[in-house]
């Protein structure tokens, strides 16, 4: 299995809902963000997919998430926004925005810390 991998990253506020001690408070990250594609086998070019390409629908997943509070967007609606949350939907974005021909999977790792973090993984 071959992978490919960009790596973003944005800054955004939130705040928990639960049991989550200070972090119920209104508080920022500076979201560090891995994203993977996997797949059996490689084009006729010698890739697995554009890197390019996977940049630029990356960015344009992450874009609107930028210096923004999360808990006030429309896709968190019903969401504790933890980075479990934040992969989910992020995943979700760049799945649907993929040409997916000959990818398998899609991953995304995001650190709200740099000893922290939640993934997502999908198959395509």
């Amino acid at each position: 299995m071959f992978e490919v991998g960009v790596v973003t990253q944005f800054e955004a506020a939130h705040s928990l809902h639960g049991d989550f001690g200070p972090a119920t408070r209104r508080h920022g990250h500076t979201y560090r963000l891995e994203i993977a594609v996997r797949g059996p086998s490689l084009r006729a070019d010698g890739t697995l997919c554009d890197i390019g390409m996977l940049q630029s629908v990356v960015e344009d997943a992450v874009a609107p998430l930028h210096y923004q509070d999360l808990d006030e967007l429309d896709v968190f609606a019903g969401r504790n926004t933890t980075a479990e949350a934040v992969a989910l939907v992020v995943c979700e974005v760049i799945a649907s925005r993929l040409n997916s021909v000959g990818l398998s999977s899609l991953s995304v790792r995001v650190w709200e810390s740099p000893q922290a973090y939640a993934s997502y993984h999908t198959e395509l």
